[in-house]
């Protein structure tokens, strides 16, 4: 006889809202069509479309010369908000989220890939939502060729990933 099983994810129904998908898209990642290298210049990390990791490590001279399609960028945008989403329910079980707080879970999931967001999903998950958005605040850097190095341009983004998590505490 099969068993029934009743998800109990208190976030099983959440998925990423259009308003936050069109920020994440047009303002936090913008749309490079092409292959380029995020970060300090040719010292980032190679990427393309919409925040797309490719590797660690700068474009080759080949990469940056590859073409891309508005289809094919749009695709992988789709994927890797996909996976960000199926990120969060994953490791978010037990902390009720409204969509705010889930919305940015998923952004920073996206920007930092899940294993760089395990603390923060960890603090969220226990109810700590202060600890969490402390977590999220901290991660302004970025290692690159070995050394640690400050994104300034992601001090803006932590705190708009953060204020969901330090409202009404």
């Amino acid at each position: 006889m099969a068993r029934s099983t009743v998800n109990t994810n208190p976030n099983a129904n959440l998925s990423l809202s259009g308003d936050a998908r069109r920020r994440m898209r047009n303002q936090r990642e913008g749309v490079v069509r092409g292959y380029y290298n995020d970060g300090h210049g040719n010292h980032g990390h190679c990427s393309y479309g919409i925040g797309i990791l490719v590797h660690r490590g700068p474009c080759t001279p080949e990469e940056l010369a590859r073409p891309l399609t508005s289809a094919q960028i749009e695709a992988s945008f789709a994927n890797a908000i996909r996976e960000a989403e199926c990120a969060v329910l994953r490791r978010v079980t037990n902390q009720a989220l409204t969509q705010a707080q889930f919305d940015a879970l998923v952004s920073y999931s996206f920007n930092t890939g899940a294993r760089g967001a395990n603390e923060t999903f960890q603090r969220v998950d226990s109810g700590d939502l202060r600890g969490a958005a402390n977590s999220i605040m901290s991660n302004t850097y970025s290692t690159q060729n070995g050394r640690r190095v400050f994104m300034p341009g992601l001090v803006s983004r932590r705190r708009e990933e953060s204020a969901p998590f330090l409202e009404g505490q």
